[in-house]
């Protein structure tokens, strides 16, 4: 599993944030990577020559994406990542609409291509990350449905590796929680809200947070997870700046 160079990995939400370098990492450990998103992305080219990025523009909420991707580029590895951007507000200052909308995409998004995945199924060996939120396990008070959707997310990857276990496939399924970090434009946005909520600069909350996770070093976290030998790897995985930690 080490060697990345002909298996296929699909990473959806791969425009930006941590997506982005997740689809740079898996490039860069020598995959064939097939972004999706729904706008193009400018992505650097891998160092040495390495793997390659082929862009594919889709709404991944879309019933039909999930299969006909799959189908047509039979990947080894998913890595999904997308998800919409929440809107920061107090509970009663939310809408039914605005406090769903990640429950109607970011969970869609995912029940959807593990539902494909299952369906088709991928090739014994294969390897599915569903990308979270720490906010599944913390809440997030301000972003209306978000903590939740991302805590359902986790759930049915879960229920995901079951079915595979049930059925005799050989695929690995494991959730990745990332801690809120101000280098994507959902984090900052959050830093933004909190820190006025708690009277405090945006500076001054990012301080309390610690060492913010990059974009690198989430794509590096996830390749690592996913050349991990099948039977160490867990059902969830908080990350933070310092890596990977297994959740009970």
């Amino acid at each position: 599993m080490s060697d990345l160079s002909g298996r296929t990995t699909i990473v959806v939400g791969a425009s930006r944030g941590l997506g982005h370098g997740i689809a740079t990492a898996f490039a860069e450990a020598g995959a064939p990577v097939i972004a999706v998103s729904r706008t193009p992305s400018e992505f650097r080219e891998p160092a040495n020559g390495a793997g390659t990025i082929q862009q594919e523009i889709a709404d991944a909420s879309e019933a039909p994406v999930a299969g006909a991707l799959i189908d047509r580029h039979e990947p080894a590895n998913v890595i999904v990542v997308a998800g919409a951007n929440p809107l920061m507000r107090p509970l009663q200052h939310h809408t039914w609409e605005s406090f769903s909308a990640n429950w109607n995409t970011d969970v869609k998004i995912a029940f959807h291509w593990l539902r494909e995945i299952l369906l088709k199924p991928l090739r014994p060996g294969s390897r599915v990350v569903v990308v979270s939120s720490g906010a599944a396990l913390a809440g997030s008070p301000l972003s209306g449905g978000y903590a939740g959707s991302k805590a359902t997310q986790r759930f049915i990857t879960g229920y995901a590796q079951d079915e595979a276990h049930l059925a005799g496939l050989d695929i690995t399924f494991t959730a990745v929680l990332p801690r809120i970090t101000p280098v994507t434009e959902l984090g900052r946005s959050a830093s933004r809200a909190y820190a006025a909520r708690s009277g405090i600069t945006e500076e001054q909350y990012s301080k309390q947070m610690g060492e913010p996770l990059t974009a690198e070093a989430a794509g590096a976290a996830v390749v690592e997870l996913v050349r991990a030998q099948a039977n160490t790897v867990a059902p969830g995985y908080l990350l933070t700046s310092a890596g990977l930690q297994k959740l009970r």
